[in-house]
C-alpha cells in the first residue's frame, strides 16, 4: 500500500489549485487533433479524452521533443506525430517486443505519417534502443498508472524514475489516470485499474518531480468508481459485453485525473 510521508502530506497541501477546463488548444494542436489520418473509431471517443484542451493544459508545442511512455493501441500517436513531424520529435516508449506494435503496425500503413516516430524500450534490455537521458521537453503516459502498479510499488518507482531521467531540467510530465476517490480503501487500487490522485503525486513527487497543475478537463462525476469488474466495465472496453450496456455507455469513460508535473531546473 502506498503510505503519504510527512513531506508529500505538505506538498498535496500546498498543490496548484485545479483548473476546472483546460485552455483554449493553439492551431498546431487543434490541426493535428483534425488530423484526417485518424482512425474514425479513434475520433469518437475525443468526447471523452479531450485531446486538444489536454495537450494544451500541458503546454505541448510542435517544436517539442515529445516522449509518450507506453503508447497502448496509438491512440495519441495518431496525433503526436503529425503534431511534432515538421519541427519536433515523438518518441513512443514502451516494452520493446509487444508494447509498441500497434506504433509499428502505424508506420507500416502510413509512413507518411509515421515514419519519423522514433521508438524507444522501456524499460530496456542491454542494446535496445533507448531516449536519451535529458532529451525530453515534454514526457506524457496516458492510463497506465494503475499498469504500473499492478506490477508492484517498484515497477511504479522505476517508471517514474525513468521520465524524470529523460526529461530536461524545467520539462513537463503529464499524466492521464483513472481516478479512486482519496476516501477509497487504497487495496483497490491492486486490481480496479483506478489509483488515487495522492498516490500518483507520491510516485512522482519520490522521482524528484514537482506538481504543477491539475485540471478537471478529464473528469467524469457519474463514474462511481466502484465497478466490480473494475474500470474495464466502462466503455470502450464493455468488459461485461451485452450486460447492462446501455447503462454503462450512459456513464461514459471513466473519471480522470490530469496531473502536470515539472523537473525542477
Amino acid at each position: 500500500m502506498h503510505r503519504l510521508t510527512p513531506i508529500l502530506l505538505l506538498a498535496l497541501t500546498a498543490a496548484p489549485a485545479v483548473v476546472s477546463a483546460a485552455p483554449r488548444a493553439p492551431a498546431p494542436i487543434a490541426a493535428a487533433v483534425a488530423a484526417p489520418t485518424r482512425a474514425p473509431a479513434n475520433t469518437a471517443r475525443d468526447r471523452y479524452r479531450h485531446p486538444a484542451g489536454t495537450l494544451a493544459f500541458f503546454g505541448v508545442k510542435p517544436t517539442d521533443t515529445v516522449v509518450e511512455v507506453w503508447p497502448g493501441g496509438g491512440w495519441y500517436t495518431e496525433i503526436l506525430a503529425p503534431l511534432t513531424a515538421a519541427r519536433g520529435r515523438y518518441y513512443a516508449a514502451g516494452p520493446w517486443e509487444k508494447g509498441l506494435n500497434a506504433v509499428r503496425g502505424l508506420q507500416s500503413k502510413d509512413a507518411a505519417t509515421y515514419g519519423k516516430v522514433q521508438l524507444a524500450a522501456l524499460p530496456a534490455q542491454p542494446g535496445q534502443p533507448t531516449v536519451p537521458d535529458g532529451a525530453a521537453d515534454v514526457v506524457l503516459t496516458f492510463r497506465n498508472v494503475h499498469n504500473w502498479r499492478f506490477g508492484g510499488e517498484d515497477q511504479a518507482r522505476q517508471m517514474f524514475a525513468a521520465m524524470f531521467r529523460m526529461l530536461k531540467p524545467g520539462g513537463t510530465l503529464g499524466v492521464v489516470e483513472h481516478r479512486l476517490p482519496e476516501a477509497r480503501d487504497a487495496a483497490a487500487e491492486e486490481k480496479s485499474g483506478y489509483m488515487k490522485p495522492s498516490s500518483v503525486i507520491g510516485y512522482a513527487t519520490a522521482a524528484g518531480f514537482k506538481l504543477a497543475g491539475k485540471s478537471e478537463i478529464n473528469a467524469n462525476p457519474k463514474d462511481t468508481a466502484d465497478w466490480a469488474g473494475g474500470v474495464w466495465t466502462l466503455p470502450p472496453s464493455y468488459a461485461l459485453k451485452d450486460v447492462d450496456r446501455a447503462k454503462y455507455a450512459a456513464i461514459g469513460e471513466s473519471d480522470r485525473m490530469t496531473l502536470k508535473f515539472v523537473k525542477p531546473r
